[in-house]
């Protein structure tokens, strides 16, 4: 038995569910919602310490952390397989995993508060805002950094390191249709969610005259698992 603890509009969450889509898993889908604090209540953080989504309960065993959770799934079921089949394919894509959460999951957080999250959170005053950043087990200073907004500079920075994700894919995609080869992988999954934030957030311009990337990102939109997870109401933008 699958539980899925998520929340709809979470990048994280977001390529979680489209490893299980991929797969064909059956999943019991719950709901935790971010803005009611859901995500810190005793219940939940006595689940995930860390007080984020997703987390994946299998058979009464608890794994969080979304790229963990995506490596676990493929191990856990085979087939098909979306981590490599060979040492040296799996190297690679745990490669981009790590690409992936140190670069482009980060910096696509800047854009996603200045532009939507932080205006919902425009009524609260410093010191409202400050006390729900402390309530956070992690990114407390992430968190505490946006008390007096996003600069355009601190946008620029952020705009400019998804500008070296897409620049590097470039890079893989001009010689196999995915990142990693013929086939989708993981690594594919965890960078869909960052690009329908962009697109959503208006920064496709970032990849429009990049012909091999434009070409993976159609394949991507044409996969069923997409069309599963990118539903209404999903997206901050709508």
């Amino acid at each position: 038995m699958i539980d899925l603890f998520y929340y709809k509009s979470s990048t994280c969450s977001q390529k979680v569910q489209l490893a299980l889509f991929e797969k064909g898993l059956d999943f019991t889908a719950h709901h935790i919602d971010l803005a009611k604090g859901e995500h810190l209540t005793p219940a939940y953080l006595k689940m995930n310490p860390n007080g984020v989504v997703p987390t994946l309960r299998h058979d009464g065993q608890v794994i969080t952390d979304s790229s963990v959770i995506m490596e676990y799934l493929d191990e856990a079921f085979p087939e098909p397989a979306l981590s490599g089949r060979a040492p040296l394919e799996r190297a690679r894509i745990r490669e981009w995993l790590r690409f992936i959460e140190e670069v482009p999951t980060v910096a696509v957080r800047i854009p996603s508060f200045k532009q939507v999250l932080l205006d919902r959170t425009a009524h609260l005053t410093a010191e409202q805002r400050r006390a729900q950043a402390d309530r956070r087990p992690l990114r407390q200073q992430f968190y505490r950094s946006m008390e007096e907004g996003i600069s355009d500079d601190r946008q620029a920075e952020a705009l400019q390191r998804l500008s070296m994700t897409i620049a590097r894919m470039d890079g893989a995609l001009t010689q196999y249709p995915w990142l990693c080869g013929s086939h989708i992988t993981i690594a594919d999954l965890a960078l869909i969610p960052t690009f329908d934030r962009l697109e959503n957030l208006g920064h496709a311009k970032l990849w429009q005259e990049l012909r091999s990337v434009s070409r993976w990102w159609q394949a991507c939109n044409a996969r069923g698992s997409f069309a599963k997870v990118f539903v209404p109401g999903v997206r901050l933008v709508e």
